[in-house]
């Protein structure tokens, strides 16, 4: 039997874990209603005496459901033992989950003789608008000496956490994952506006005036665009598809602010081009928000 867990540890334990899975507490969370579930299991199996007797006997599975006796298959493993007790154990398991991991969930450590997982390691990497959108590989440093080279799915979104399997703390049970938080690192073109991008382009006063081409970037390389005749500053045009991925993979696009930009250096043709505009054909130009 479990050593050291009592029955009024267990149902103190119970009420904790299911008040923190309950499906009140966690709307439309699927994946805490199984867990809420998974622990009812759990408490249903070890409050109740004699399920827990016969349990740790082997009379019967975690499901409930009577060992069939006089076969040299051993459901709990050389040993035999469902708490981990005896050589060689292994955890039994219901609904395809290790009892062993929501046991060491109760009580936190390995109590009595159930064996705990390891615990979860966390850790943020910083990446690249460009490894987001693409994809890549990235290598990250845990405090404890290790590194692991992290693949980023391309269409990575800020704040994504990739969970690396067996990665984590080790325990009697098996180790536990490593969680990595992707954090997108601000970029000197690009601008994050949910999940498009925002760019400033500069456009000569010539191409603003009577339209033409130019080229911009784009995260995929270079494209050339077209500056539609008789555009201002804070016009925009949008490259569809080209900005970041949503949670479901789907992309924004790219909007491309237009800036007419003077000439570097003082140019005195354009200069009394403009004096002689000034002076035939004033204008008041329009406030845009």
């Amino acid at each position: 039997m479990a050593r050291g867990a009592s029955a009024d540890e267990i149902r103190k334990a119970f009420r904790k874990l299911a008040k923190k899975h309950h499906p009140d507490k966690n709307p439309g969370d699927a994946a805490a209603e199984e867990r809420f579930k998974r622990v009812s299991a759990a408490f249903d199996l070890l409050g109740d005496p004699d399920k827990r007797r016969r349990f740790d006997a082997g009379e019967i599975d975690a499901d409930g459901r009577e060992v069939m006796r006089g076969f040299s298959g051993n459901p709990y493993g050389q040993g035999g033992h469902p708490f981990g007790q005896g050589g060689g154990a292994r955890s039994a398991e219901f609904e395809n989950v290790d009892l062993g991991d929501i046991l060491g969930e109760m009580f936190g450590s390995r109590r009595g003789g159930f064996a705990s997982r390891g615990g979860d390691v966390r850790a943020n990497l910083d990446i690249d608008l460009e490894d987001a959108i693409l994809g890549g590989k990235k290598r990250i440093g845990f405090s404890d000496g290790r590194t692991l080279d992290v693949t980023i799915p391309a269409g990575a979104a800020e704040g994504q956490v990739l969970r690396l399997k067996g990665q984590g703390s080790p325990g009697r049970a098996g180790s536990g994952d490593a969680l990595i938080e992707l954090r997108i690192r601000p970029h000197a073109i690009f601008r994050r506006d949910g999940d498009n991008l925002v760019m400033d382009v500069p456009v000569s006063l010539p191409d603003a005036v009577l339209g033409g081409k130019v080229q911009a970037p784009t995260p995929e390389g270079p494209v050339t665009l077209n500056v539609p005749k008789g555009s201002n500053s804070g016009s925009t045009l949008r490259l569809r598809r080209r900005g970041l991925a949503d949670g479901q993979g789907r992309r924004g696009d790219l909007l491309a602010r237009l800036v007419v930009t003077l000439p570097d250096t003082p140019d005195e043709a354009l200069e009394q081009f403009a004096e002689e505009w000034r002076r035939d054909r004033p204008y008041t130009p329009r406030g845009r928000a």
